[in-house]
């Protein structure tokens, strides 16, 4: 690499940080508490005591359940059912909520929210749920700064930059390290400083690769809705355009049969009445999940007939919506168990400290501090090479170990390969603790 453009990409790393550094020092602070978002809560508002259902119990009819919704708000009309089924060894029962409003395009505020045990019927008497509290405020100023839309593009951007600045240090890191094995920290203050930015900064790469680019990706979720709404959600409903509304619709179970045996071996995440939202006046809109921790993120739309309860279509997601999807499990590490909101806190905290000593180093060299590191490239000879391949093996292979921790995660809910992704995902975290530690004590 010639000296211009390594003076480029330096250009590009120190203004790309400095621009977006305050904040995402915000979203990486309010991100803290939103890794545990649930356990909070739980926490803030304890879930009653579950009684298990007697022997004989027997499922529910959910028609006979919306039936029972809609008797506690006389003059409201069902907007939802969402679903929730535990996961394999909890004690959580499987429980639908059902929304009710007074009309199908009621705001969230106006809609009343009743949880039934899927296993017999009973109705749960949970707390309301918090809105307006802190943890609301925290996760509306990690969305969107407390703006609405354009806060969250403005977001969005500076989670761009952050890709460039990742991108733009990992092209600095070769030349700037070509004399220095990996994890060494010198004497002397700034360059300390310098060689643990370098060194933690290296070695989560990775992993702010992947939450910068799914954090800007997950800005654009209003927009993407929208869109597949006014686009896709049309297209989805050609014979029905122009036709007046069904005077009476259907049985929910039955919709909900269909939209299963269409699907063989996904499960229905939600059901959106006709007339609302995310379906049609003339279809019930089914949404069905995968079973493996990512797979279940992925949404997959069926419309029934209200009126007839048959299919009228069932497609996969446009690759945008996929995306959308993808970004928003990897964005929170919220899919792989408690030992992965364990490291991801960890991960959070490091990547603040990266901001830091990044932020320190640019407010030493303006007011040109005399230490300066004997190692930093100079001239063309020095800065021709893009580093050995000894310096790149130890970064590589923190790399791949995010990566596959990453990816197995997503992809299996087997007890022993999510150890094993948990263990891929601590291997960097320990490296980089090891070499930390170490240059402390010098």
């Amino acid at each position: 690499m010639s000296q211009a453009r390594l003076r480029l990409w330096s250009a590009v790393h120190r203004w790309t940080s400095l621009i977006a550094t305050t904040l995402l020092l915000l979203t990486c602070v309010t991100g803290l508490p939103l890794i545990f978002h649930d356990e909070i809560e739980d926490w803030l508002d304890p879930p009653p005591a579950r009684q298990q259902p007697a022997a004989d119990a027997v499922a529910p009819a959910l028609d006979a359940l919306v039936a029972r919704a809609l008797a506690a708000h006389p003059g409201h009309v069902a907007v939802s059912l969402g679903f929730s089924r535990p996961a394999p060894g909890s004690t959580e029962p499987p429980t639908v909520v059902i929304a009710t409003g007074p009309d199908p395009q009621a705001p969230f505020a106006q809609l009343r929210r009743h949880t039934f045990d899927l296993r017999d019927g009973t109705l749960l008497q949970l707390p309301p749920p918090r809105t307006g509290g802190f943890m609301d405020t925290v996760l509306e100023l990690h969305k969107n700064l407390l703006a609405g839309l354009p806060g969250a593009l403005l977001l969005g951007a500076m989670g761009l930059l952050l890709v460039a600045s990742v991108v733009s240090g990992v092209v600095v890191y070769g030349p700037f390290m070509r004399k220095l094995r990996f994890g060494t920290v010198r004497a002397g203050r700034r360059a300390r400083w310098l060689d643990l930015h370098n060194l933690v900064g290296i070695g989560i790469a990775a992993w702010l690769l992947v939450v910068g680019t799914t954090g800007a990706i997950n800005t654009l979720h209003d927009p993407i809705a929208a869109h597949w709404r006014a686009e896709v959600l049309p297209q989805m409903t050609g014979p029905y355009r122009g036709l007046p509304p069904p005077g009476r619709i259907g049985s929910i179970d039955a919709a909900v049969a269909t939209a299963r045996a269409a699907a063989p071996g996904m499960e229905v995440q939600s059901v959106f009445l006709p007339g609302t939202n995310f379906a049609t006046p003339h279809h019930f809109g089914v949404y069905l999940r995968g079973a493996t921790p990512l797979s279940m993120r992925i949404l997959k739309p069926a419309l029934v007939d209200a009126a007839t309860g048959t299919l009228s279509d069932i497609r996969e997601m446009p690759w945008y919506v996929k995306a959308l999807f993808v970004s928003q499990p990897l964005h929170f590490g919220d899919y792989g168990g408690l030992p992965m909101k364990w490291m991801w806190l960890v991960l959070d905290l490091l990547a603040i400290a990266v901001l830091v000593s990044g932020l320190y180093l640019w407010a030493v060299r303006r007011r040109r501090v005399a230490e300066v590191p004997p190692s930093r490239p100079r001239g063309e000879s020095e800065a021709a090479t893009e580093g050995s391949p000894s310096t790149w093996r130890m970064p590589k292979l923190l790399a791949l170990c995010i990566c596959a921790g990453l990816g197995v995660a997503c992809v299996t809910t087997d007890a022993a390969l999510k150890w094993a992704a948990d263990l891929a995902l601590a291997i960097p975290l320990a490296v980089v603790f090891w070499f930390v530690l170490r240059g402390l004590r010098r």
